[in-house]
This record gives structure tokens, sequence and C-alpha cells, in this order.
């Protein structure tokens, strides 16, 4: 039991004393006993409703500054936690849902099917995104297997928008 408050209380410490992991932590979302990832996944969804507002150049450009400024974050939050890839980081699932969402309609039932998609992706992890995951290390190796997730959710869902 003493190691699990000594790292709840590591994951606090970084998660909310530190800008980079306030943001690499979902704005705490991240701290959830229970998937985290999940959780964080949730937290991004308003997100996306504001950032698809922009025009679509913008989006993209924006999506790839969120992906690059979740490079560093993620790669900050792991080495102050000494950890490669811990589940409670989840901007990467954050960024990772903002590209699954990025050509769907703005309805709930496209972006409920995204988040359904994207998360079965993410936890599953099929050929070659665990190799990804293990082969690339840093934050680039953390959010790289989430895009890839977000991918894959993305020809499904493309996939499933020309059969509907």
């Amino acid at each position: 039991m003493k190691h699990f408050v000594e790292q709840d209380a590591d994951l606090r410490r970084v998660a909310l004393r530190t800008p980079a992991g306030f943001l690499a932590f979902g704005l705490g979302s991240g701290l959830s006993r229970y998937a985290p990832g999940t959780v964080g996944t949730v937290v991004a969804v308003p997100f996306a409703w504001l950032l698809m507002q922009m025009p679509p150049a913008l989006y993209w450009a924006a999506l790839a500054a969120l992906f690059l400024l979740g490079v560093w974050l993620c790669g900050a939050a792991s080495r102050m936690l000494g950890r490669h890839d811990p589940g409670n980081i989840v901007w990467d699932e954050m960024v990772g849902y903002w590209l699954t969402v990025a050509l769907l309609p703005m309805t709930w039932g496209w972006w409920l099917a995204g988040f359904v998609a994207f998360r079965f992706f993410d936890i599953l992890k099929p050929w070659p995104i665990r190799r990804l995951e293990r082969a690339v290390g840093g934050g680039l190796g953390i959010m790289l297997d989430d895009v890839l997730a977000a991918v894959y959710a993305m020809l499904i869902l493309a996939a499933a928008q020309q059969f509907l």
C-alpha cells in the first residue's frame, strides 16, 4: 500500500505543481485511478468542439502545433516521473482524439463513434502501434502511438461513412 501512496504523491506532484505536468496530465484528468486514458479523452471532447470552430487550415496547423507541444510536454512529464509513457500522461490521448474527429461530421453520434474507435485502437495497439511504442523513446514515442491509433480510427470511420 505504501508504494501506491508514494506513487500517487509523485503523480500529483508532477501533475499539479508544474505547467508541463498539468497539461501532460490533461488538466489533471490523468490522475484518475480508473482508466486515465479514457478520462483524458473525455476531457478532450469539448476542446475538440472549440478547435473545430477554426477554418480547416488553421485547425490542421493547430493540431500540428499541439502535437509538437505534446512531444515536449509528455517527454518532460515522463522524465519528471522517471518512467517512459506512464498511463497517467494523457495529452497524447487528447491529441489523438482531436485527430480522430478532424474529418468527421460534428454530430454526437460520429464523435461518440470516434471516441470508441480511438480508445479501441489505443488500448488494443494492433501492429505496428505496439512495436512503435516500444521502439521510439521520449515524448515523440509517447505521442506517435496515439497518432497511429487515431489514423486507424479515422480509416475505420471513413469506411463507415461510405457505407452509411
